[in-house]
């Protein structure tokens, strides 16, 4: 199947058959091809966050997924969704909307790391249909400056609820009791 360009629409079941070398997301329409790997401390802070979140979540109902793709629509039938995402990390605490190769529906955390290539999409368009779709609460970490913002959706649009900074502690809203300190994630073994 010929890559497709900005314009043509696409849908998960034709891009499923893309093969792994491939990888788009799809957002209000709009193709965006995914940048190239991730740079070492870009994925140091991701490993670094997925540990601190599952320890913190493995007794509970919720998941923490990897670079998967999320379908945020929720629809079942793959021919007829059009939008999905491949965040950085997906916190799912419904186990139904866990599918074998995909999250279909919103996840309950959703975080993005920044990138050059990335930065306009992850603060913008990315944030906007976050809060559209649902999701509960939006983690930009931003590794050049070693914070973290994080969006709390309250009646259907986000609320900043704070900044945080390497040496802070940052609460995950989603589970009572849950934080995560940040000197954790921007550590500097390298």
């Amino acid at each position: 199947m010929a890559l497709p360009r900005e314009n043509n629409s696409l849908t998960y079941a034709e891009y499923s058959k893309l093969g792994e070398e491939v990888q788009y997301e799809v957002i209000d329409g709009r193709i965006y091809n995914m940048s190239p790997s991730p740079n070492v401390k870009h994925q140091s802070i991701a490993t670094e966050l997925l540990t601190e979140f599952n320890l913190g979540l493995r007794t509970t109902s919720c998941r923490v997924i990897a670079e998967i793709d999320v379908c945020l629509c929720g629809k079942e039938d793959t021919t007829r969704t059009n939008e999905w995402v491949k965040p950085d990390i997906a916190i799912v605490c419904d186990k139904d909307k866990v599918k074998k190769n995909r999250i279909a529906g919103a996840p309950d955390l959703i975080v993005e790391i920044l990138s050059k290539a990335t930065a306009k999409t992850d603060r913008m368009i990315k944030f906007n249909r976050y809060q559209k779709a649902g999701v509960k609460e939006y983690w930009i970490v931003d590794p050049a400056h070693e914070t973290i913002d994080i969006y709390v959706l309250e009646n259907n649009f986000y609320s900043h609820a704070g900044t945080f900074a390497n040496n802070e502690t940052a609460d995950v809203n989603i589970s009572d009791g849950l934080s995560i300190n940040l000197e954790n994630i921007f550590r500097e073994d390298f």
